[in-house]
């Protein structure tokens, strides 16, 4: 039996931080040895928010960052393929043609797509933003993905390729696979300060990235319980994204156990705590940094892993194009025409 397929990737908006790496990445790394492993790198997708001239020039860069953050936490290209959609014009060509099998009704049910509008401070949806989820369709299925990991709230973008795939079967034959969600318990890490989940806009993430100065720097600045003014002071646990990060990424739990007993008692001051919390990041960053300093020393090699990647997809692509074609019955529009030039121009002859 053929190794099952998965897709899953990132827009390239830039480097990635601690959230990205439990919400997505650390699991990234166990399921790539179980699936053939596609990692998109959605630059078709950023533009449905992101489409400045600037922001299209930061695609390089931001690439090439994202790909270093991949293969820093353990994601290894020999068996796991990142690729950049837009070098696969084919996949533009499967969009358009999945555009006739879903409705506008449809897609406008989707929450998520007005959760988009809202962050990127956008008045009005953009066209390309309300077909976000037929283009996703393309890419799982342009090379036949059977497994999507994804959170509960992008199950019904899945819901959408499996709905797209069984109308194409139903209409043409059977020739794709109906992918399956792969749902798991994705985090939601909290940022620096407390406010709003860890994002690189909010300027509230720590990075895989940052060194060990810019770590202590944005640990100790952390917020904490607004409440406790003094080591003695009893101080809240729950909620505290100190304690939550000490949760996510503290490995001695023990330890952790007993700074909440202490903190809940006035034991502890925060000094000793984030102190605690810095060792613990910096285990889970230094084999990162070891890894991403093998890959930095080589000039180009990022470039050509994506170049090599994105090459051996559009091969996948090109013949999924074809194979639709065929099975829609497209190619023998041209097919037929040309039999009938062929005849006309023998009669000529004759």
């Amino acid at each position: 039996m053929s190794q099952k397929i998965l897709l899953t990737g990132d827009r390239p908006t830039g480097k990635l931080h601690l959230g990205h790496y439990v919400g997505t990445l650390k699991n990234r790394v166990k399921l790539q040895h179980d699936y053939k492993t596609y990692l998109i790198i959605a630059d078709l997708h950023m533009l449905t928010t992101k489409n400045t001239k600037e922001d299209i020039d930061a695609v390089t860069q931001n690439a090439c960052d994202m790909v270093l953050d991949y293969l820093a936490v353990g994601i290894d290209p020999a068996v796991s393929t990142p690729y950049l959609q837009s070098a696969i014009p084919e996949v533009c060509e499967i969009n358009t043609l999945f555009q006739n099998l879903v409705t506008v009704p449809r897609l406008e049910r989707l929450p998520s797509l007005k959760d988009m509008v809202r962050d990127s401070n956008k008045d009005e949806m953009p066209y390309g933003l309300l077909g976000y989820p037929v283009l996703q369709s393309a890419d799982i299925l342009c090379v036949k993905g059977n497994v999507v990991p994804v959170g509960k709230d992008n199950l019904a973008h899945v819901e959408i390729t499996r709905e797209i795939a069984r109308r194409f079967n139903h209409l043409y034959g059977d020739f794709f696979p109906e992918p399956e969600a792969l749902v798991g318990e994705v985090p939601t890490l909290v940022g620096t300060d407390g406010d709003a989940k860890m994002s690189k806009s909010l300027n509230n993430a720590i990075f895989l990235s940052d060194d060990t100065a810019a770590v202590k720097k944005k640990v100790m600045s952390m917020f904490t319980d607004p409440n406790r003014l003094t080591a003695d002071t009893p101080g809240t646990v729950e909620g505290n994204p100190v304690f939550i990060y000490h949760d996510a990424f503290n490995t001695n739990k023990a330890e952790v156990e007993d700074l909440k007993t202490r903190y809940r008692a006035g034991k502890v001051g925060d000094v000793e705590v984030k102190e605690k919390l810095i060792t613990a990041i910096e285990e889970v960053l230094n084999p990162m940094r070891e890894t991403r300093a093998k890959y930095e020393s080589q000039s180009g090699l990022l470039e050509e892993i994506i170049l090599d990647g994105t090459a051996t997809v559009r091969e996948i692509v090109k013949q999924t194009v074809f194979d639709m074609r065929k099975q829609m019955g497209l190619a023998a529009i041209t097919t037929r025409m040309r039999r009938r030039v062929e005849k006309r121009k023998k009669a000529k002859t004759g």
